[in-house]
């Protein structure tokens, strides 16, 4: 039996990922961690402190990317994000 690995994917509208678990990318190196809050507009995002790091701030403008992968979990929910938040499309869309 195989499988299946969820795919990260680029997600720009940041103001649906609070308590989600984001990957920050950009030259500097990659971040893993669970986004605290976000501005209404996508244009800054913080990351939550956790034992090795300190609450983290990125902002848009500096070229920072948020990638999602969705992750199962336990309990009656199978996944914390739906697909319209995570690809910004009707969940019924093929596309």
């Amino acid at each position: 039996m195989t499988l299946n690995r969820a795919t990260p994917r680029k997600h720009g509208d940041w103001s649906l990922l609070i308590n989600a678990r984001v990957e920050i990318r950009q030259t500097a190196g990659d971040r893993n961690r669970v986004v605290e809050d976000v501005m209404p507009d996508s244009s800054i995002l913080w990351l939550a402190a956790d034992r090795d790091n300190p609450r983290q701030i990125f902002e848009a403008c500096h070229g920072h990317r948020v990638w999602v992968t969705p992750q199962a979990l336990s309990g009656e929910l199978n996944y914390r994000m739906t697909t319209r938040q995570i690809f910004g499309k009707n969940p019924t869309s093929c596309i």
